[in-house]
């Protein structure tokens, strides 16, 4: 398959990225990438087309993952208004064309990102090389997949939409955060807190706790604040928000059983790594009472390689090649 060229692409509510993969002695390689705004084409298949006429060697077919449920071949990306399915695609020569989860492509990525492209959060050096591994992280939305291992080597990514699960707080302070959310969504849902949008609602709803009044619309903005002044109140938003993902990945590696690790990736964790090692995460992850034992020993990691999800894609449709 050396001479082999698929698309592989990697769209998420805000942006969009696309590569060539080629695969050599069982490696993979991304050659021509290219990301932009999503915002920049009006139409998904207008920004694959875009990729595609730049390409010097057309690719014969290929897999994108996109940030939302797949159903019967047809996405509705779930925070931006692009649209498409696999019918659509192959008019543009991509024959086969497959559409995945995102998170279903970091499952099948996150194994074969390089050490270096690892951050380590606490825990063991390894987990169990045959356990489940699970991925999950907040961006634009939250995602949530794990990749399934056994003792045969035998390996099954299962996505999931586990960011729409409800959030469930961990001390008085988040029962407040909850009550005042309930006002606006009656549902509180992980995603209303644990994303980019989500820290702004957690820091809106923390000034209301404290009688204080913030004008912060953006969720740059309390990022930026809290790097520089973390005694600042966007440094205890920030925080709360570290907290908070390292409860939710504690609970979601009970859930999956993912004692081969826990992978968190999507866009903001990489901006806030050394906050997010100084945060309470990992305190927060072990804290699950009678199975304490059990989360301390999974290690848990950051995914700083912004190409994971494209690499997963890859080994998929090199996979799906295989079989044909």
């Amino acid at each position: 398959m050396t001479d082999l060229r698929l698309l592989v692409g990697d769209v998420g509510g805000t942006n969009a990225r696309f590569a060539i993969a080629r695969c050599n002695d069982g490696r993979i390689w991304l050659e021509a990438h290219d990301s932009f705004p999503a915002e920049h084409y009006p139409t998904f298949r207008q920004g694959v087309a875009a990729f595609i006429d730049g390409c010097e060697v057309k690719p014969s077919g290929g897999v994108i993952a996109v940030a939302g449920p797949i159903e019967d071949g047809t996405i509705d990306l779930t925070n931006s208004p692009w649209r498409t399915s696999e019918k659509e695609l192959g008019a543009l020569g991509l024959n086969p064309v497959r559409l995945i989860n995102d998170f279903e492509a970091l499952a099948w990525g996150a194994p074969i990102v390089t050490p270096e492209q690892l951050a380590s959060l606490g825990g063991p050096d390894a987990g169990d090389p045959l356990a489940t591994i699970a991925v999950l992280g907040p961006g634009t939305g939250f995602g949530v997949s794990a990749l399934v291992r056994d003792v045969h080597g035998r390996e099954m990514a299962l996505p999931s939409e586990g960011g729409h699960a409800c959030f469930a707080p961990g001390d008085p302070v988040e029962d407040e955060i909850l009550r005042i959310l309930r006002r606006r969504y009656t549902r509180v849902s992980i995603e209303r807190l644990i994303c980019g949008p989500g820290l702004l609602n957690m820091h809106r709803a923390l000034a209301e706790i404290d009688g204080r009044e913030t004008h912060i619309d953006d969720p740059a903005e309390i990022t930026r604040d809290a790097l520089a002044d973390p005694n600042s109140p966007c440094g205890a938003t920030l925080a709360r928000f570290c907290a908070i993902l390292g409860a939710v990945a504690g609970d979601i590696a009970l859930t999956m059983g993912a004692r081969g690790g826990v992978y968190i990736a999507g866009g903001i964790a990489p901006r806030i790594l050394p906050f997010l090692k100084a945060s309470p995460f990992r305190e927060r992850f072990e804290r699950k009472g009678r199975f304490q034992d059990y989360v301390a020993a999974i290690p848990t990691r950051v995914i700083m390689d912004r190409h994971a999800a494209l690499l997963g894609a890859a080994r998929v449709a090199f996979q799906e090649a295989a079989g044909r």
